[in-house]
């Protein structure tokens, strides 16, 4: 998996660098100068390429020169679930990083790959959270009512073009 940053210079009369590693990041930012010889040591660091879901990882970090070595390390460590519960728990839950970031696992947080809330209305009939329901009464249960009622608690999103419901417990 690749990885690209750019690091924007804070100081105008400097010319910023592209990037793909902390060494390298290291090397061109300590040798930055700007037009008047002055070592350029503040910049914006900007996500310009990777997987769709390190695209919003990136987001939900809140990428700068403080955390990019950190975010590469886990962007490239951490499976695409984990990237995934970060970016809810971080950007829809209002998790702190540091809660989420030292394990996205411990996050309480109930994940669906689904496409609609009336999808989780299936399910969850069909896994009997709502009792035993014989199969021939199923036919006849309103569940885009029961969508309706689970909307209260469980929220859709979609992130690196994947369709999701969940609930920040």
């Amino acid at each position: 998996m690749t990885l690209l940053f750019y690091a924007q210079p804070y100081d105008i009369s400097a010319v910023g660098f592209y990037f793909e590693t902390i060494e390298e990041y290291d090397k061109k930012a300590s040798g930055l100068k700007n037009r008047s010889g002055d070592k350029v040591e503040e910049f914006e660091i900007q996500f310009i390429d990777g997987e769709d879901i390190d695209t919003a990882f990136a987001a939900a970090w809140g990428l700068s020169q403080c955390n990019i070595a950190a975010f590469i390390e886990a962007a490239l460590e951490w499976e695409d679930d984990h990237k995934t519960r970060y970016v809810l728990a971080v950007g829809e839950c209002g998790y702190d990083h540091e809660q989420v970031a030292i394990d996205p696992d411990r996050v309480d947080i109930d994940i669906y790959h689904l496409d609609s809330m009336k999808e989780l209305a299936e399910q969850f009939v069909d896994e009997g959270l709502f009792g035993d329901i014989p199969e021939r009464l199923q036919f006849y249960l309103d569940y885009d009512a029961i969508a309706r009622d689970l909307a209260v608690d469980y929220s859709e999103t979609e992130i690196a073009g994947q369709r999701l419901i969940y609930r920040c417990a």
